[in-house]
């Protein structure tokens, strides 16, 4: 194993501790000192720079996902540097600087690991729910799935890419925007708006949907061309939709928005019951609905290729890693515009 120095054989961080609403009595999260194994022969140990702030750690904080590792620490779009390598790493050295996505783990065998669908594998592994995350100082990750990352570019900008910036790229690909259509997002934090830039530097037109003002401010400031409420009928009817709010009652919404033939992508982990659907005014004239089910290695480095050529503005809001809690209590009520990230005092 190569190391910076001795490997610390602790680490202090949040636990999902008692699932249930933010604000609560007994608190989701709790602060906890863990001890550090030494990294495995594929496995780098990264000292935190920066984690984003996801939905899906809300999900999990508050037991909408339960927890699938006992007292997880949250987290999976860390950015730190690599203090310890194993025997077997590829591609890291002690030093580098190492993105850790949502996608932990597969099992390489199976028929969707060996037809490039890996992110629909069985026993795929999830960082922050099978395997600690990073709302603390340090994180242990399988260095086949993580990710070399630029210097020169500050660590809470290139938190949010690894999977806001990631499943939205995905679930943009699994829209089928024509060149040149236009797009509807519905919801408007950290993943729409990044996907939004990408969008329009493809030449898309966008319109969102959003029950915030703020939000829908910065869909204006980032291009957008029509900015509304989320239940707002579209101005014209839509090419292709993502629904990133994890709202179902936004389903039928976005489905009759939807122009002949155009698809409704829904981009998360969670969503509340869709009510029901009339074939008629929701799914014919060959309009589809598909789910985004988290990402494939190859979907995070198409994304950050284009993140390189595109540079989207990330709009961050910046807590000390000491306010997870608040931070999650910020997102559950709508008051982070764009993406929270989390930073080591």
């Amino acid at each position: 194993m190569n190391t910076a120095g001795p490997v610390p054989e602790a680490t202090e961080g949040w636990v999902v501790d008692h699932p249930g609403p933010i604000g609560a009595h007994p608190a989701p999260l709790a602060w906890e000192r863990r001890p550090l194994v030494e990294p495995g022969p594929h496995e780098i140990l990264l000292e935190v720079e920066a984690c984003g702030v996801c939905r899906t750690d809300l999900h999990l904080a508050e037991g909408d996902l339960r927890p699938r590792l006992t007292r997880c620490t949250p987290g999976h779009e860390v950015v730190g540097r690599v203090r310890a390598a194993g025997t077997a790493v590829e591609g890291f050295t002690v030093g580098d600087r190492a993105g850790v996505a949502w996608l932990a783990g597969t099992c390489g065998r199976c028929a969707y690991c060996r037809s490039g669908r890996e992110n629909l594998c069985p026993d795929s592994r999830y960082t922050g729910w099978d395997r600690h995350g990073g709302y603390a100082g340090h994180v242990t990750a399988d260095a086949r799935f993580a990710y070399p990352l630029p210097e020169g570019l500050p660590a809470e900008e290139l938190a949010p890419l690894l999977c806001a910036g990631i499943i939205g790229y995905r679930a943009l690909e699994r829209a089928d925007l024509p060149v040149g259509g236009l797009l509807g997002i519905y919801g408007f934090g950290a993943s729409a708006h990044l996907t939004a830039q990408i969008a329009l530097a493809r030449g898309a037109r966008v319109h969102v949907f959003t029950r915030g003002a703020n939000a829908r401010h910065l869909a204006l400031e980032l291009g957008a061309g029509f900015a509304g409420d989320s239940f707002d009928p579209p101005p014209a009817p839509l090419d292709a939709a993502v629904l990133f709010a994890p709202v179902g009652e936004l389903v039928p919404v976005a489905l009759a928005a939807l122009d002949r033939g155009g698809t409704l992508a829904v981009a998360g982990i969670h969503l509340s019951d869709i009510p029901a659907l009339n074939y008629q005014q929701h799914l014919f004239q060959e309009r589809t609905l598909r789910s985004v089910t988290a990402n494939t290695r190859a979907d995070g480095l198409a994304f950050l290729a284009e993140a390189a050529r595109t540079r989207p503005l990330v709009h961050v809001t910046r807590y000390p890693l000491r306010d997870a809690d608040q931070a999650l209590a910020d997102l559950a009520a709508d008051r982070v515009t764009g993406v929270a990230v989390l930073v080591p005092e």
